[in-house]
């Protein structure tokens, strides 16, 4: 599989990653799919401390148990439970921070996170103070890069320039194209990789499966529509799957694709895309010309 580096660091990713959101809280048969993952040239999780209130996380350090040097382990932080209370609540402290990551780490079965992201965001935030907790725990060694997930372009925007991120995880996909506007161009420029999370528009656009319901600013008709509009493109040798998973990884900004799986079917063809030619550039305007240019509407 192709590799690619995220930002200026030395982190070096397979182009499409694993999502480990969707494994769900079956151990074994989560980890068995991060382990044929691992063997097909995936390298980069992403899990987050908030997915399955940790449980996640605890899968994927039993599933790295032994193969940790073959992971660039990415996790998440920002969201807070408070023992007694429903939910949770958003702190980016530098205090809650530097304690979280203990915790991640111990659910996680290892010592250093390689990409530590921010989860979420707003620009009334004490940026500032985050930027120093990520900081510190790159000079302890307890990470090695940090990043963000964010959908906010006037977050990113900061954190782009105050900040030493490698990477911002966006949605990205034929359906959801608001990065083009200008998150992308932004992140190109800044030399900061984009981890593009959602390129199958939570199986919208996955081969094999029938949208049920619509997607932001797609009708269930519209999206059926569009789904058959792009079947010009589908080929014996690439699946709408693979195509759409192609053209998230087609922009220049894109340094991976982190599709999710719950199934190791899902896990083939998610990384069937790997062997399949990129896009051309007539291709990629083809489904530019096909689908919507979904702008931001809020926190421009």
């Amino acid at each position: 599989m192709k590799r690619n580096r995220l930002g200026a660091s030395e982190l070096l990713v397979g182009e499409i990653g694993l999502g480990c959101m969707s494994l769900g809280t079956d151990e074994r048969a989560a980890v068995a799919i991060i382990h044929e993952a691992l063997e097909r040239g995936v390298n980069l999780l992403d899990t987050a401390d908030l997915y399955d209130s940790g449980r996640n996380e605890e899968i994927v350090g039993k599933a790295i148990r032994g193969r940790r040097d073959q992971v660039v382990l990415a996790t998440k932080v920002g969201n807070r439970r408070i023992p007694g209370q429903e939910g949770w609540v958003w702190d980016p402290s530098k205090a809650y921070i530097l304690s979280a990551v203990k915790d991640s780490l111990r659910r996680l079965g290892t010592d250093y996170i390689d990409l530590y992201q921010l989860h979420g965001g707003t620009i009334d935030d004490p940026i500032d103070e985050t930027i120093e907790a990520f900081e510190q725990l790159k000079r302890e060694g307890v990470i090695r890069e940090y990043g963000i997930s964010s959908i906010r372009p006037n977050v990113i925007r900061e954190y782009a320039s105050r900040s030493n991120i490698v990477s911002v995880m966006n949605p990205y996909s034929m359906v959801d194209r608001r990065a083009e506007e200008t998150v992308l161009p932004l992140l190109q420029e800044k030399g900061i990789s984009v981890i593009a999370r959602g390129p199958l528009a939570s199986g919208a656009l996955a081969a094999n499966r029938q949208p049920v319901q619509g997607v932001p600013d797609y009708e269930l008709a519209e999206l059926i529509a569009l789904r058959e509009q792009l079947q010009q493109l589908v080929t014996a040798e690439r699946s709408l799957t693979q195509l759409a998973i192609r053209y998230s990884l087609s922009h220049p900004a894109v340094a991976v694709a982190i599709p999710g799986a719950s199934s190791r079917e899902q896990l083939l063809q998610n990384l069937a895309a790997a062997d399949v030619p990129e896009l051309s550039e007539e291709e990629v305007q083809t489904i530019r010309r096909l689908s919507k240019a979904n702008l931001y509407t809020m926190h421009r």
